[in-house]
């Protein structure tokens, strides 16, 4: 019998509920669980009767992870572009022989569906089986009409393959395709005129998301997507900040974005205009670790404005060919000095609120679906502490 099929008690567990502006611990806790759905999270002398009852001998329990930034769904790969990188070929020469983002529009172009969905499904395996929950995954590798479709069709498709939540970003403004290389206002109008609101009627879009940067697209071009999401009723979410400083976050917070994210040149007012918005700060440290940067985002003036911050993996073919969680957990730690706290909060709490699900994910409450993961730990810094290991013991809400 499946466990969401009758009221269950989780007992003789530790609680990290996520829930209050720390991590929530609780010893000798327990959950109550009943249809898909937690109706009790406290200590386990205050919880309510159950004909069900699994020990969890004293394990751990978290919410179910969530990555809030991926780029899962695409064709080929980019390994020789990584060789050559390490053997002192610059991106600019790369991308002139046909690399970069522009070859893996061109294999994702030509991939079929099933093909996609069947190279995705591996990569997300691998996130569910470090505990992940919930996962965002972006278009933007198709970058035309019939190619974005295929992209957002098959990420629509891993949420059925697998029970876990995934939810869709279209990034059509993520590059300019190369038939549009010299038509810039021609691809916006595209855009906006035909891909976002033909794939949105299709209930393919959750978000619309773009890149704001000197080598993508201008805050005006990017103000011309969001109004026509805005326009669509959907929410946004912004690439921002990652290269040089465009102001990106401060639109994103001004159309009341999700969320902002990379953020390496975020600067005060940036993250002023964040926080009053309610804008999370999504970091990458995949991609910082991958391109060898130098500037890491300005962590300090995100606390000392109060900007909510969460971590994911950016996981993409070029620039984060990262599949896993924990470990953007113990970069983001080691390269950006986030506390355990803030680590496990941006996974859980925070991540559930940059893809607009803090109702349903993201902490141990009564209410909340029944997704958490049940973990092999003394304490749970051992999340974000280890390197390459995996103390996932059950990934409750999901099949895997």
């Amino acid at each position: 019998m499946d466990d969401r099929d009758e009221i269950t008690l989780w007992r003789n567990a530790r609680l990290a509920t996520c829930a209050g502006p720390g991590l929530g611990l609780i010893e000798g806790g327990a959950l109550v669980t009943r249809a898909g759905r937690i109706v009790f999270a406290g200590a386990e002398a205050e919880a309510p009767p159950a004909r069900t009852r699994v020990d969890c001998e004293g394990r751990w329990i978290t919410p179910a992870l969530i990555d809030c930034h991926t780029h899962l769904v695409y064709g080929g790969n980019r390994a020789r572009e990584f060789e050559l990188r390490l053997e002192g070929a610059s991106y600019e020469e790369i991308a002139r022989a046909g690399g970069g983002i522009v070859s893996t529009v061109a294999a994702t172009r030509a991939a079929s569906e099933d093909e996609l969905v069947a190279s995705a499904l591996k990569r997300l395996d691998a996130l569910i089986a470090e505990g992940v929950g919930a996962v965002e995954i972006k278009s933007g590798y198709g970058l035309d009409t019939a190619s974005e479709r295929k992209m957002l069709r098959a990420a629509r498709r891993l949420g059925r393959e697998r029970d876990v939540v995934v939810r869709t970003s279209f990034l059509g403004a993520h590059a300019l395709p190369p038939e549009y290389r010299d038509r810039r206002t021609a691809y916006v109008d595209l855009l906006v005129d035909e891909m976002l609101p033909a794939l949105a009627a299709e209930g393919l879009v959750d978000a619309v998301d773009g890149f704001c940067e000197t080598i993508a697209f201008s805050r005006e071009e990017i103000g011309r997507v969001f109004d026509a999401a805005r326009r669509l009723g959907l929410p946004l979410k912004l690439h921002a900040e990652q290269l040089s400083n465009q102001g990106g976050a401060a639109l994103a917070a001004s159309y009341g974005a999700l969320s902002a994210d990379h953020l390496e040149w975020l600067d005060e007012d940036g993250a002023a205009a964040m926080a009053k918005a309610g804008t999370v700060a999504a970091l990458l440290p995949g991609a910082f670790y991958t391109l060898r940067e130098t500037r890491a985002p300005p962590v300090e003036a995100l606390r000392r404005h109060g900007v909510a911050i969460a971590v994911a993996t950016d996981s993409n073919p070029g620039t984060s060919p990262l599949t896993s969680l924990l470990t953007a957990l113990n970069m983001a730690a080691t390269l950006f000095r986030l506390t355990v706290d803030e680590c496990l909060l941006g996974a859980t709490k925070h991540a559930a609120r940059a893809l607009g699900l803090e109702a349903e994910m993201g902490t141990l409450a009564a209410g909340k679906a029944a997704r958490f993961v049940l973990w092999d730990i003394e304490r749970p810094a051992e999340l974000v502490y280890r390197i390459g290991f995996n103390p996932r013991h059950r990934l409750v809400g999901s099949a895997a």
